[in-house]
């Protein structure tokens, strides 16, 4: 992969130059990507999803730390995979349904939520591994998170 491409694929299409917030940006570009998947395709749409994501994220991120200190906030691909996968215990809810924008809102603040503040090993992943995988992991780790909280919502009819 060149290094133009990389930076493109790290910064999902440029959305992480956003001066404001690109990590937020990031998280809310992918929304409707996540509306798509889980549309059409339910729970096989969103963890197709997030592994395309997690694997061009480790090679574009791996290329882009050549040239940059590690995980600068301009890489946000690591939000898209993380945002994703909020939505994957819910995605077969989600298909054929275009009624649901109170879950895509709860998944995009509990995401970010466990994203700003990272508990472990969220926090973990961000301090400790100083690589591709650490970049990328520690928002696979806010992902699980808000999508247990997401889903436990869900079963509690606390939203639907």
């Amino acid at each position: 992969m060149n290094l133009r491409l990389a930076f493109f694929i790290a910064t999902f299409f440029k959305i992480g130059y956003s001066k404001i917030a690109p990590g937020t940006m990031g998280s809310l570009a992918t929304l409707p990507v996540a509306f798509g998947l889980a549309y059409y395709y339910g729970f096989c749409g969103i963890i197709g999803g997030v592994l395309i994501a997690s694997v061009l994220g480790i090679l574009s991120i791996g290329k882009v730390l050549t040239q940059t200190p590690h995980d600068p906030s301009f890489v946000v691909i690591d939000e898209v995979a993380g945002q994703l996968l909020t939505f994957a215990l819910l995605a077969n809810h989600l298909q054929n349904r275009s009624d649901t924008w109170l879950i895509y809102l709860c998944g995009f603040i509990l995401f970010r939520f466990f994203d700003i503040f990272k508990p472990q090993p969220v926090g973990w992943a961000d301090r400790k591994i100083r690589n591709a995988w650490g970049v990328m992991l520690d928002d696979i780790f806010a992902g699980a998170y808000a999508m247990v909280i997401l889903y436990l919502l869900f079963v509690f009819n606390i939203i639907n």
